[in-house]
């Protein structure tokens, strides 16, 4: 998530902390979308509607600006080349049902994962416990030999509780992956 990005959205068109955020990923709609059980327009709009209402004008598309300066954090995907082939790499993502265009097309490294759980596709999210085992079983798994690592406390203290050993690590404070994951045993071919 390019938090730089949104905050500069929120102070250029003088909106509160997080509107960009919290009205695209903080709503029913956006519940129902990331299950595959909503209507992907109808939730942009709605979005959009609301940040508008925050903002009491009219308001350019914020969030498509916003999602189109996501990208990969590429000393993220250094550490996915460097733990494979030692270890299954997987991701699992609360996304609606364009995520594994967006992987393949956009953003080129679905082949860097063994798998991909997209909530939209099988129908839970983060942090319902049942995604956590079927991400895990789907790598032949049990959760106690997964690592876990999320930028939402809420979903590390989930995946903590069905067993996974999780880390916190938030890209935008400046937090360490690859020394996190060294801290916990997991080496990257780093020595």
């Amino acid at each position: 998530m390019r938090w730089d990005v949104a905050r500069d959205l929120e102070r250029t068109h003088d909106l509160p902390r997080s509107s960009v955020f919290e009205t695209l990923y903080r709503s029913p709609a956006w519940h129902r979308v990331e299950r595959g059980a909503g209507d992907a327009d109808e939730w942009r709009q709605g979005a959009h509607r609301e940040l508008e209402a925050r903002a009491g004008r009219a308001l350019p598309a914020l969030h498509d600006e916003w999602r189109r300066a996501q990208g990969v954090i590429a000393a993220n995907v250094e550490l996915v080349r460097a733990l494979r082939p030692g270890f299954k790499v997987s991701i699992l993502s609360n996304a609606d049902g364009t995520l594994r265009h967006r992987l393949e097309a956009e953003l080129g490294i679905r082949h860097l994962f063994d798998d991909v759980v997209c909530s939209a596709e099988v129908g839970m999210a983060k942090p319902e416990a049942a995604v956590f085992r079927l991400a895990a079983s789907r790598l032949g798994l049990e959760p106690a030999a997964r690592v876990f690592v999320d930028d939402a406390e809420e979903n590390v203290t989930a995946a903590r509780a069905v067993g996974m050993t999780a880390l916190l690590f938030r890209a935008h404070r400046g937090d360490d992956l690859r020394g996190a994951l060294r801290g916990i045993g997991v080496s990257a071919g780093d020595s």
